[in-house]
């Protein structure tokens, strides 16, 4: 049996419940389970367990779901809606363990600075479960670049378009994020990773929700392909 991540939360680890969130903005709006189907791109059957916590949701599903209700992502864990979320001098401190934790077939996320809206930077600490990119399954892309670092074991990098490549302790990678990826625990050991998120949450949104509302991405195979935006060709003056 594969190892996982200890179901044991340790205190100040708060586990984040985004599905009644999400509920709680559908029902605000007025929304079918229907509408948001189509707003995400989710199968109603999944948005329902979605909504009752049935379902873990990675970064890039919690991306699209705050894009389908244009919030920022902080809300998704919580965090109060404000008329001017941005302002000089904000910190936030998150103690060692704690943040929103939230759990999924190949990662185990812990957000930090979960409270705080329009963040330019998302920052994660990840603990990557499967072992081999069959148990990972289909490659990850979503907007963005981020960069990882390696805190303790082995990772195998996988992506769309580079060889793997091993990370151990102490190694970094920096990657565009439209790029399919995935990370796979490459040791015996527990393997945990800081990662972190580019651009603003709104930037992100934006990017994510126009490519759902205009042109939908296309399976090329077995991958998830991003939609391809053609320039038109000039035409040539006349004399």
């Amino acid at each position: 049996m594969k190892p996982r991540p200890s179901s044991d939360t340790p205190a100040g680890r708060t586990p984040a419940k985004p599905g009644a969130i999400v509920k709680a903005l559908r029902i605000e709006r007025g929304w079918t389970l229907a509408e948001v189907s189509r707003r995400a791109g989710y199968p109603v059957s999944s948005l329902s367990k979605i909504e009752n916590d049935r379902i873990s949701l990675t970064y890039d599903k919690l991306l699209r779901l705050s894009a389908a209700f244009e919030v920022d992502i902080s809300r998704l864990f919580g965090a109060p809606d404000s008329a001017d979320p941005v302002s000089g001098g904000r910190r936030s401190i998150t103690r060692a363990g704690e943040g929103k934790s939230i759990k999924s077939r190949n990662y185990a996320h812990l957000y930090h600075a979960a409270e705080l809206l329009n963040k330019r930077l998302i920052p994660i600490v990840v603990e990557s479960c499967a072992r081999s990119l069959e148990e990972f399954g289909e490659l990850v892309r979503h907007s963005g670049e981020e960069y990882v670092y390696v805190l303790e074991g082995e990772l195998d990098v996988y992506t769309s378009i580079y060889a793997p490549v091993r990370l151990r302790a102490g190694d970094s990678i920096y990657l565009d994020s439209a790029m399919g990826h995935a990370y796979v625990r490459a040791s015996d050991v527990p393997c945990r990773v800081l990662g972190v998120c580019s651009g603003t949450e709104s930037q992100l949104i934006a990017a994510v929700g126009g490519a759902l509302a205009s042109k939908r991405p296309r399976r090329l195979s077995g991958t998830l392909q991003p939609a391809v935006r053609l320039r038109a060709t000039p035409r040539p003056r006349r004399k």
